[in-house]
């Protein structure tokens, strides 16, 4: 060994960083719009590709074990524990975390806020959990986004910028789409300049994705935010109520009036006043951003959300092609006549005649007869395609029944491909005419669709037995 070799290797010193990370999957009156899917489930647990969406994110999370090289110090970097904070009863995800657990090897646990919290509240109210054994940093997802996540690339960002508190994981939008996320001004060197939840006007093409890595420092950050309204904003509230109550016994002689205008005001103040809410988006960013100890991951990986349930079948696409990639033996080559990427449970029964691919995913007990055609589509558990039906861009709801010869077909949905950097509009079900947004047909749990029949282009609600065909239409 030389000289400079023995002192290269005297230098070199290693550490550990220690991560933890927070997925939040808010609650049964968020995701509305991703109904009738929702309405069996919780959103977070709805599966794509064969797997429930947070367990996309438990995969990831719970594979990205690293080193960092800086100069002559290697960093050894890992996420030790996951979190599940929002405030669907605990119930609904213990079976899952049993099987996480199992699959993964590593801790995961669900905690339940008393009350819907907002995106950075649940993170101080739980902070004696999260801060146990003094983490460096947390990672923080949103359940509703989907992607292939950087997740080594951002810790290291994160541990080269030794003044950043935070730093937020970014794409590109076009102009015209970048207004209905959380813009990002990001100058040279990765530093954002300024945030904003989706502006009235155009503010940058940055667009934030959803996923951060935190300091603990943000915590205390998000407990300043917290204690400010909930003591200021009462002390002001309170001067304000009597200011409006002595104004009111000026003007009304009614006290009946007077005491159903106080009711109102009191129910005003309650809900909308007192909530104890904080969101990273309009509170915590934007501050953080102003003191420059906010930066930025730009990233050109696939990136979504699933805000609707039309988006599902896009995000069930790339998830099908990420395992094309990291994983192939997931998919399946031989059960049936598969075209391009294709998942199907094993517990599936699948008739070697039927044609299926391609990005399609099959799930548990499902029953495809002989003569099936099924492209760009999810079928749910227990679902039974009969003979020679066709599914073109659809979602076949949980123990559904498509008779015999049928047709089920929505319209594709899919980023324009001559935009670059378009994302997938997340569509509302009607446009400003009233009409309905040509879209997936969806069919909710326990619905029958008779024999040669076509439902085209419609979202139909659970345990309906329909008897004709329908187009463009939402069957309640």
């Amino acid at each position: 060994m030389s000289r400079s070799d023995w002192d290269d290797a005297q230098l070199t010193t290693s550490m550990t960083m220690s991560l933890k990370a927070v997925v939040l999957v808010g609650g049964e009156q968020k995701g509305t719009r991703f109904r009738p899917l929702s309405l069996q489930l919780p959103k977070p647990l709805f599966p794509i590709a064969g797997v429930p969406l947070i367990e996309h994110h438990i995969e990831q999370l719970s594979k990205a074990s690293f080193s960092i090289t800086v100069l002559y110090l290697i960093i050894l970097a890992s996420i030790t524990e996951i979190y599940l904070i929002g405030f669907y009863p605990a119930k609904y995800f213990y079976d899952f975390i049993q099987k996480c657990t199992e699959t993964y090897s590593i801790k995961i646990r669900y905690l339940e806020e008393p009350e819907a919290l907002g995106t950075a509240c649940g993170l101080y109210h739980f902070r004696s959990i999260l801060l146990e054994n003094n983490p460096n940093a947390l990672f923080v997802l949103n359940a509703d986004v989907c992607g292939d996540l950087p997740v080594a690339e951002m810790a290291y960002e994160l541990a080269m910028k030794q003044n950043a508190h935070g730093l937020l994981l970014t794409t590109e939008a076009t102009r015209e789409q970048s207004i209905n996320y959380g813009s990002v001004v990001i100058d040279s060197n990765g530093k954002v300049l300024h945030y904003v939840d989706k502006p009235t006007t155009f503010v940058s093409p940055h667009i934030s994705c959803g996923v951060y890595l935190l300091r603990a420092i943000v915590v205390e950050r998000i407990g300043k935010a917290y204690n400010c309204s909930d003591t200021d904003t009462k002390q002001c509230l309170l001067i304000t109520l009597k200011d409006i109550i002595k104004n009111l016994k000026k003007i009304f002689t009614c006290r009946y009036l007077l005491f159903t205008l106080l009711n109102i005001i009191q129910i005003c103040v309650e809900e909308y006043i007192f909530k104890q809410e904080v969101w990273f988006e309009t509170e915590v960013f934007p501050q953080m951003a102003s003191e420059s100890v906010l930066y930025a991951l730009k990233t050109k990986r696939w990136w979504s959300q699933t805000k609707t349930a039309a988006a599902v079948l896009y995000a069930n696409r790339h998830y099908l092609r990420l395992y094309h990639v990291s994983d192939p033996s997931r998919l399946c080559r031989d059960r049936a006549q598969i075209i391009g990427d294709v998942f199907i449970d094993p517990t599936a029964e699948i008739d070697p005649t039927a044609k299926i691919g391609p990005n399609v995913s099959i799930g548990a007990k499902a029953k495809i007869a002989a003569g099936v055609r099924i492209r760009e589509t999810i079928v749910l558990a227990e679902a039974i395609i009969n003979e020679h039906a066709c599914i073109l861009h659809s979602v076949i709801g949980w123990r559904s029944v498509v008779g015999a010869w049928a047709r089920v077909e929505g319209t594709p949905i899919s980023p324009n491909p001559n935009i670059p950097f378009a994302k997938l509009d997340n569509k509302p079900l009607f446009n400003t005419d009233g009409r309905l947004n040509p879209s997936l047909t969806i069919l909710g749990s326990d619905v029958h669709v008779p024999a040669e029949t076509v439902i085209l282009n419609s979202i139909v609600l659970p345990y309906k037995e329909l008897t004709s065909s329908y187009k463009n239409q939402i069957i309640l």
